[in-house]
């Protein structure tokens, strides 16, 4: 099977079930964001060691990576196609309980922080960043077609869960996260 088809090359693109939209269509930027988010997280990855915390860390974020091909293909597809992987509203609750194990085991939040630290933290830090976008994104979607409410639920839980997931990888690493200075 070869990898082109030359049937984008004109600046369209096809959803699930054959339906063709331009490649700047709202829908294409928010799963292409969705994918954006989905290889920064990779990247962090690969900066991740064979340590018990780190490969924790991998584990979730791996689970993250694969939900995110889920939330493609969702936003890749019109509701009205049955036949598509769909968000569930209990991968929502699943990233609320990482949440919540990551955070019992940080310090307080206690100032604003700023990405940065470890180059994991940092990583995520831009993954979360990307999911942001994205969720933007979907909500411009969601203006002008339905969507998978599920899939507005996770973005903004996924977003939350990478903010904790960069300060655990700080964390793991006795890297202090960066705090906020206000300027003088």
């Amino acid at each position: 099977m070869k990898i082109y088809t030359r049937t984008g090359d004109q600046g369209h693109t096809g959803l699930w079930g054959g339906k063709r939209v331009s490649k700047d269509a709202v829908r294409i930027q928010t799963y292409g964001t969705v994918d954006e988010c989905n290889a920064v997280i990779g990247l962090a990855c690969t900066l991740l060691t064979e340590q018990p915390a780190d490969v924790r860390l991998r584990e979730l974020l791996s689970q993250v990576q694969n939900e995110l091909f889920v939330v493609g293909s969702d936003l890749a597809s019109e509701l009205s196609i049955e036949a598509v992987p769909r968000v569930q509203q209990d991968s929502v609750v699943k990233v609320e309980g990482w949440i919540d194990d990551l955070e019992a085991e940080l310090p307080a939040l206690t100032q604003f922080i700023l990405p940065g630290g470890h180059p994991v933290a940092a990583h995520l830090h831009l993954a979360r960043t990307v999911c942001r976008r994205a969720e933007r994104l979907a909500v411009r979607l969601q203006h002008q077609e339905e969507i998978n409410e599920a899939v507005m639920l996770y973005l903004n839980r996924l977003s939350d869960f990478l903010f904790v997931a960069a300060r655990f990888a700080n964390h793991i690493n006795d890297t202090p996260d960066v705090p906020w200075q206000k300027p003088l």
